[in-house]
């Protein structure tokens, strides 16, 4: 049995990081789906929380690997 990780930049900070591909946090933007790391969403969270909007929340698997087939 394998497992999948994909490897890119988080469109907000530009870190490279490895992501689940069905869970990362992500927006679509022009068209094509661009992923977030945790610490950006933190970020986030906190310009969120001053301004009284809901929390994003990351998906517990969001940077762990994909079983093999899983995608």
């Amino acid at each position: 049995m394998g497992y999948l990780l994909c490897t890119g930049s988080c469109y907000g900070c530009g870190r490279l990081f490895t992501f689940n591909p069905d869970y990362v946090p992500s927006l679509t933007i022009e068209g094509e789906r661009r992923p977030f790391c945790g610490s950006c969403v933190e970020r986030a969270n906190v310009v969120r929380e001053t301004k009284g909007l809901a929390l994003l929340t990351i998906h517990p698997e969001a940077f762990e690997p994909l079983p093999e087939g899983g995608f």
